[in-house]
């Protein structure tokens, strides 16, 4: 169960920078709290305070809080209402579903001269004859009660009739009261009783493979003479014995009728409590590790794997000589999230912590690859460039390659086939100087000496002397 501590309450006090002296609001529900303490000493300025849905079973170390405006304590165990004269500020006060039948206690409350507001719906006291024109009556500086606003001529009856009131909720919660006593006892019986059968099974408890053994000496030599598959055999046939009898016994307290009682509802919580706690052993005994994903065979050959189970596609560029591939990753992932492995003969990314990895067709060079991701799709595409040299079973493959001299052939051939063949003449080897022309960065005409002579190739050719010279 839980306990209110000052690292709970810093915890909930994330919106005043976990600063709890200087705090105004504070929720504390849901926490299977079963005592209100220290809040009085720890946040003085508090405000507002929640406290719904607990196992508060008394109010108290509240008085201190002098500014505390709304004390919200629906769904807990009290039966009575104190200790809130403290509480100068005090305006709204919501008790909704506990266990007050003692009505006539709401007199503690007339010092709370700022409450407007108060909830007891839910309540034992809610089902007494005259409840609302007692409350009305005895605390005249409500406004609304139950979420229901009480009106003057409502009050001025409840004020005229509150005597005949009066003796009618005292007759009732004397009732109630002996009631409550008799269920108390019940309670306490029931809840011995449950100690024995649980002490009673304890003891039933055999040993490990079903039975009782007084002498270790005698027993261990007839275990061993025994198959060794026995004992898991039994381990496993007593542990399901077991789930089956406390899944009956489950069953049979969630068909037991049980009281609207505060003893009542910490034996479900406690039971529920058991009960989860039972389902994390077996849960952990029945938890394996999983051994991690096999990438490498043990005669070291890649595999292929697709852990995250990710789109992809594999393509070869053969007028690139590079091969391409592009995965479909998550579009709104961090690309921190991803780290990429290049190597001779596959790829392996890891997409939050799970691995791909592919083989490819061909060995490729892992210092050119490249990997980019998509801004619109979010795709990652790895561009991974082949290798020239193939290596294969120790032999070295080449591919037919051209060397330099011969391409640089072929491209002149190429070209003397569209350009005119200019003969230079033999006495004058005047070529224009490009080293001036770069240096100087002038736009200058350059005029070539070179005389042109019709070639014999052409027959149609006229020289033409007043025809400058070519540049």
């Amino acid at each position: 169960m839980g306990r209110i501590t000052e690292d709970l309450i810093r915890r909930n006090a994330e919106h005043n920078d976990c600063v709890i002296f200087s705090l105004e609001e504070l929720s504390l529900h849901q926490q299977e709290i079963e005592r209100l303490e220290h809040i009085d000493k720890w946040c003085r300025d508090l405000k507002i305070l929640y406290l719904q849905n607990n196992l508060i079973g008394k109010i108290e170390n509240v008085s201190k809080l002098k500014k505390l405006e709304y004390l919200n304590l629906a769904l807990n165990n009290i039966e009575k209402i104190e200790n809130l004269e403290g509480c100068e500020g005090l305006a709204k006060l919501d008790l909704t579903v506990n266990f007050i039948g003692e009505l006539s206690s709401i007199k503690t409350l007339k010092h709370n001269i700022h409450l407007k507001e108060l909830f007891l719906m839910g309540n034992p006291c809610t089902d007494f004859d005259g409840y609302r024109q007692f409350v009305v009556a005895t605390l005249q500086q409500l406004k609304w009660l139950d979420g229901k606003e009480i009106e003057r001529s409502e009050r001025i009856q409840a004020l005229q009739n509150y005597p005949v009131i009066e003796k009618q909720v005292r007759k009732q919660e004397k009732a109630y009261c002996l009631k409550r006593a008799k269920d108390k006892e019940e309670a306490q019986r029931k809840l011995q009783e449950t100690r024995e059968n649980e002490d009673k099974k304890k003891r039933r408890n055999p040993g490990f493979d079903g039975r009782w053994y007084t002498d270790i000496d005698t027993t261990l030599p007839s275990l061993e003479s025994k198959d060794h598959q026995q004992v898991p055999e039994i381990q496993e046939e007593e542990h399901n014995k077991e789930r089956l009898d406390e899944s009956e016994d489950d069953l049979e307290f969630w068909n037991k009728p049980s009281l609207f009682t505060p003893e009542s509802r910490l034996e479900t919580l406690r039971h529920m409590e058991k009960q989860r706690e039972k389902q994390e052993k077996f849960s952990e005994k029945k938890k394996k590790v999983k051994p991690p994903r096999t990438l490498i065979s043990a005669d070291g050959r890649a595999l292929n794997v697709n852990e995250p189970k990710i789109d992809f596609s594999l393509k070869d560029d053969e007028k690139r000589n590079q091969i391409i591939l592009d995965l479909a990753v998550y579009r709104y992932m961090d690309t921190s999230l991803i780290d990429v492995d290049v190597q001779p003969t596959y790829v392996r990314v890891m997409v939050k912590g799970k691995p791909f990895q592919l083989v490819l067709p061909a060995e490729v060079k892992p210092d050119s690859s490249s990997a980019k991701r998509s801004q619109t799709t979010g795709h990652l595409v790895i561009c991974m460039p082949k290798v020239e040299e193939v290596i294969t079973g120790g032999r070295r493959t080449f591919k037919s390659m051209k060397t330099t001299s011969d391409s640089s052939r072929e491209q002149t051939n190429a070209r003397s086939k569209h350009m005119e063949k200019l003969e230079v003449d033999p006495g004058k080897h005047s070529f224009p100087d490009v080293t001036t022309i770069v240096q100087e960065k002038k736009h200058t005409r350059l005029r070539s000496e070179l005389k042109v002579i019709p070639s014999e190739e052409d027959p149609d050719f006229e020289d033409n002397p007043e025809v400058p010279p070519l540049i």
